[in-house]
C-alpha cells in the first residue's frame, strides 16, 4: 500500500497548523495526517489515540533463563525511562526523540514467557487484543523469538526481537515485521574461530554439548563448519539436550570417551551453569579446554572465575567497553546506579533494540508500521555502544561488531564483576552470511 500524499489544501491546513502549534504538535499532527490518509492496520492507529502508546514485553521469569530473563527486562525498563524523559543516551542514538516516542510516552505490560514458545504468543496476543500494542518484543529462547516473528507477521504488529541466536530469526524465519539487533550463531562463529585457531592452532577435536532447539542447533552448525573448513577441525561428538535437563552425567560420560580436546558449550541459561559445572565435576575441565561460542550472561559468576580463566566466548557486550565508548560508559553508569550492579549483555541488548526502535519511528515521522518498516530498511548510520551501525534491509538483521572476550583470572579482576577481558571487537559486515543465504523471505508489508 502505498503512502497517498495530502491534498493541497489539507497541506496548508497542516502547514497554518504546524506554524501556530509549536514542536510539540507536530507529531500528533503528523499522526492525524496518517490516519486520515492510511487504512488501519495491526493496532495502527488504535493503539496511537492518546498521549501514549504501549509495548509488550514477554521474557522468561521463571525456568531456565531466568536470570537473563530479568537482566533483559531491566534493559527494556531503563530504555522505557530513558525515552519517557528524553534521557541523553537517549538522544545520542535517537537524535529526534524529546519525551517520548513522537511525542508520546511509553507504556508496557510484562509477561513471563518461562522461555516457551506458547506461553509467549497467548501473552502477545493478550498485549495486541486488550491493550493495542504498537509494538512487542521478547526472545531470550530463539524458539520463542521465531514464534513471535510469526505472530507479529500475522498480526502486523512489529516485533523487535530480544536476546536471539538462532540463524534462522533472520534467516529461513525472518518476517517483515520483525527485526533483530543482537549477534547470532553465524556472525558469533565467523568471530571467534580466527581467535581459536590463532590461539590452539589446526587439526583439533572438539565435543559440542548443544540444546535441543533453534538456536542450539544453527550456533553448533555456524561453530563447526567454522573450525572444520578453516582449521581442519573435527567434531568426535555432539551431545544433544533437552531444555532445562538437571542431569548432564550420561552426555558427559560420552564426551569422556569421545578423544575430544575441546568442549564447546552452547547451552544457555541456567542449563550453560549445570553443564559446565558437572563437566568440572566429572574432570573433564580443566583437562578440555572449554569454548563458549555464545556467551551467556552471569556464566561466569555461576561457575566461578577460576572455570571460565583463559576461556574465549563471542558476545554483543561486555561492560569494560566503557572504557573506550562513551556511550557504553552512559549506559553501564545509568544501569548500575538503578540496578545496583554491572549490566550484562542482555541489558545492553535490550536498551539498544528500544532505542534503536525509538530512532526508526521517529524517522519515519508515524507510528504506521509498513512506514516504520521502511524506516528500518532505509541504510543509514546509527550510534550505538559498540561504535557505529546499520541495518541490512533484505533480512532486518543488524549490521554490528562481535565482541570476543577471554575470562580473566581470579587474581587479576579489578573488581567483583570483572570476569572478561575483551581481546576483539571484530567488524559485523565481515561476519554475516549473504542476505538470501538462510533462506530469508521477509513477506508483504500489508
Amino acid at each position: 500500500m502505498k503512502n497517498v500524499p495530502p491534498s493541497p489544501g489539507r497541506r496548508a491546513l497542516l502547514q497554518a497548523g504546524l506554524a501556530g502549534a509549536g514542536s510539540m504538535a507536530l507529531p500528533s499532527l503528523l499522526n492525524t495526517a496518517h490516519a486520515a490518509d492510511q487504512s488501519p492496520i495491526g493496532t495502527w492507529p488504535a493503539g496511537t489515540q492518546g498521549d501514549s502508546v504501549f509495548i509488550g514485553i514477554s521474557v522468561p521469569r521463571t525456568g531456565t533463563y531466568a536470570v537473563q530473563g530479568e537482566d533483559e527486562l531491566k534493559g527494556y525498563q531503563l530504555a522505557v525511562e530513558h525515552i519517557n524523559e528524553g534521557h541523553p543516551l537517549i538522544k545520542a542514538i535517537s537524535p529526534k526523540t524529546r519525551k517520548g516516542v513522537l511525542g508520546k510516552q511509553l507504556k508496557y505490560g510484562v509477561a513471563d514467557s518461562a522461555a516457551k514458545p506458547n506461553d509467549a504468543v497467548q501473552a502477545q496476543q493478550r498485549f495486541i487484543t486488550e491493550n493495542k500494542a504498537i509494538m512487542i518484543t521478547g526472545g531470550t529462547s530463539s524458539a520463542v523469538a521465531v514464534a513471535l516473528n510469526k505472530l507479529a507477521q500475522r498480526e502486523k504488529v512489529l516485533f523487535c526481537c530480544g536476546i536471539s541466536g538462532s540463524n534462522d530469526t533472520t534467516g529461513k524465519d525472518c518476517v517483515r515485521y520483525g527485526v533483530r539487533q543482537n549477534i547470532y550463531g553465524e556472525t558469533a562463529a565467523n568471530a571467534i574461530g580466527p581467535a581459536l585457531l590463532k590461539a590452539y592452532g589446526k587439526n583439533k577435536k572438539a565435543a559440542f554439548m548443544t540444546p535441543d532447539y533453534t538456536y542450539g542447533h544453527t550456533v553448533t552448525k555456524s561453530v563447526n563448519d567454522f573450525l572444520t573448513k578453516n582449521g581442519g577441525w573435527q567434531m568426535v561428538t555432539n551431545q544433544v539436550s533437552p531444555l532445562g535437563a538437571p542431569d548432564y552425567s550420561s552426555y558427559l560420560t560420552n564426551i569422556a570417551n569421545s578423544g575430544a580436546e575441546f568442549l564447546i558449550n552452547v547451552n544457555w541459561g541456567h542449563d550453560a551453569v549445570l553443564s559446565t559445572q558437572q563437566a568440572k565435576q566429572f574432570g573433564l575441565l580443566p583437562k578440555m579446554k572449554l569454548v563458549i561460542p555464545y556467551q551467556i550472561p552471569f556464566l561466569a559468576r555461576e561457575v566461578g572465575p577460576e572455570v571460565t580463566e583463559g576461556v574465549f566466548a563471542a558476545t554483543d557486550f561486555w561492560w569494560t567497553m566503557e572504557d573506550k565508548y562513551p556511550l557504553a560508559k552512559q549506559f553501564v553508569e545509568a544501569f548500575e546506579k538503578k540496578f545496583g550492579y554491572k549490566p550484562e549483555w542482555g541489558a545492553e541488548n535490550a536498551y539498544m533494540e528500544f532505542a534503536l526502535w525509538a530512532e526508526a519511528v521517529e524517522h519515519a515521522g508515524t507510528f504506521y508500521p509498513p512506514d516504520v518498516i521502511k524506516s528500518y530498511e532505509s541504510p543509514r548510520k546509527l550510534n550505538s555502544m559498540v561504535g557505529e551501525v546499520s541495518w541490512r534491509p533484505q533480512d532486518h538483521q543488524l549490521i554490528r561488531p562481535v565482541v570476543i572476550v577471554r575470562g580473566k583470572a581470579p587474581s587479576a579482576m579489578r573488581n567483583k564483576e570483572d570476569y572478561w577481558e575483551v581481546v576483539e571487537v571484530v567488524p559485523g559486515a565481515g561476519l554475516m552470511q549473504k542476505p538470501d543465504a538462510f533462506g530469508c523471505n521477509l513477506g508483504s508489508y500489508t
